[in-house]
């Protein structure tokens, strides 16, 4: 029997034919992945430096990545630092229409040229001042006379490739890699209808992980763990019932659907006034005046009607044709390799997940939440990145409210999981057939980068 037919019921799309609003064209289809291998993925890749360093040649030095948002850097000389393993960048605006992103060492001595973001004219070394204009080109080397043997005209800052993309800025290493267009495939068509560069950051909030950094993006693509990790969302949150979607011959893009405002396929006969108490005591979005739900109505209609009302008050529009799926849902997209970007108004999240340094047992996870600008455009200064510290929780920013939680029981076992595979003698990791299947497509992908 076919694997989608023996999931629980009912479907996301079962879900979606009772809507009121329905989703957009793109959410309707379901594309299961086809023959994929069912081999254990090799345990090295989560803790050998071996693998790690290759990691940095293959895929963060090839692979197109999420450095910042334009609206970090809207003004000339605007600027962000991206760091990856040993590379540094500095990504800034050098004319309103023009971003690029310089590597991040003097061409004199090789100190850091910047060490945090901001706004410059130049860009001056700290060290003896050796200075470049805003478009790459050496105007200053104190002591000229003593440098007879250097062109200044040669020691342009080097550069990686930029690109931008729905409000994100990307930047690649790789002089030789293929346009961002064609690395995200079907993604910006995927996004038409959540306008992504109609959105600013309004929370940014980073923690050093006790793992791998492929083992803290998989705990947040995938619903399987979901009723043993997080036990308290099962009377709102479909669970086994999420759609995993794997596109034939897309490398980079998968998605997974998780609805909302409906119990999980385990808890039978939960009356609908449960679901919303349930939904109101985790996520303070839907706390206010009581929702009642009458004959005919279901908790998650009445629910969606409650988003769509504080959507459109909080960013001055109307959002009463919005989708049922875009007020409630987890519309959750991974964009290899490291980014994980949530469409729909209802939980605009960006993950990013990066090495600690060149540490292959810790990583760098960053939660970042897109609101949406006012009608005409304008929006508050964008959020800086809060680094928590080694002793805090991601409970200990309430900007995150209710996603916090989840982070945190996340973050607790992701550390047994690091160590555990240090302790196994098992050499490989046994992946669902679907549920994880969005984990080996990301796999499968690698390989293909780690073997190039």
């Amino acid at each position: 029997m076919d694997i989608i037919a023996r999931r629980p019921g009912p479907s996301v799309q079962e879900v979606f034919e009772g809507d009121t609003n329905p989703p957009p064209a793109v959410m309707r289809v379901e594309s299961p992945a086809q023959g994929q291998s069912l081999a254990d993925v090799s345990i090295e890749r989560y803790f050998s430096k071996a693998w790690h360093d290759r990691e940095v040649e293959k895929v963060w030095r090839k692979c197109w990545q999420l450095a910042c948002r334009v609206e970090h850097i809207p003004n000339v000389g605007d600027h962000m630092i991206y760091e990856i393993v040993h590379d540094s960048l500095i990504v800034i605006r050098t004319a309103p229409d023009e971003i690029r992103a310089y590597v991040n060492a003097c061409l004199h001595r090789g100190t850091l040229l910047r060490t945090e973001g901001g706004c410059v004219h130049q860009l001056r070394c700290p060290f003896h001042g050796w200075t470049w204009k805003l478009d790459g080109t050496l105007s200053i080397i104190p002591g000229q006379w003593d440098f007879p043997h250097v062109d200044k005209a040669s020691l342009n800052l080097p550069e990686a490739k930029v690109g931008i993309w729905g409000g994100f800025v990307f930047v690649n290493f790789d002089p030789d890699c293929p346009p961002l267009a064609d690395y995200l495939e079907n993604l910006p068509a995927h996004f038409e209808a959540f306008n992504l560069e109609d959105r600013y950051v309004a929370a940014h909030v980073a923690k050093i992980m006790p793992c791998n950094w492929k083992l803290a993006m998989e705990a947040f693509v995938e619903a399987y763990h979901v009723s043993v990790a997080h036990p308290q969302v099962m009377g709102y949150y479909g669970d086994t019932n999420t759609q995993y979607d794997i596109w034939p011959d897309v490398r980079h893009v998968s998605r997974m659907i998780s609805v909302q405002g409906v119990p999980s396929p385990s808890m039978k006969g939960i009356p609908p006034e449960r679901t919303i108490a349930e939904m109101r005591r985790d996520v303070p979005f839907f706390a206010g005046r009581p929702i009642e739900v009458a004959q005919g109505e279901t908790a998650r209609g009445k629910l969606a009607e409650r988003a769509r009302e504080k959507i459109s008050r909080s960013i001055g529009r109307d959002m009463s044709d919005l989708s049922d799926s875009e007020s409630l849902d987890l519309i959750e997209y991974m964009l290899f390799p490291n980014m994980v970007p949530w469409g729909g108004q209802a939980l605009p999240i960006t993950y990013r997940f990066r090495p600690n340094g060149d540490d292959p047992e810790s990583s760098i996870m960053e939660i970042m939440f897109l609101f949406s600008k006012a009608p005409d455009g304008s929006h508050p200064t964008p959020a800086k990145m809060t680094m928590l510290g080694p002793d805090q929780n991601w409970s200990d920013a309430p900007e995150l409210g209710s996603a916090a939680m989840v982070a945190d029981q996340d973050t607790d076992n992701l550390m047994r999981i690091q160590k555990g595979l240090r302790a196994t003698r098992k050499p490989g990791v046994t992946l669902a057939r679907y549920q994880e299947s969005r984990i080996r497509h990301y796999h499968a992908t690698l390989d293909a980068y780690m073997a190039d």
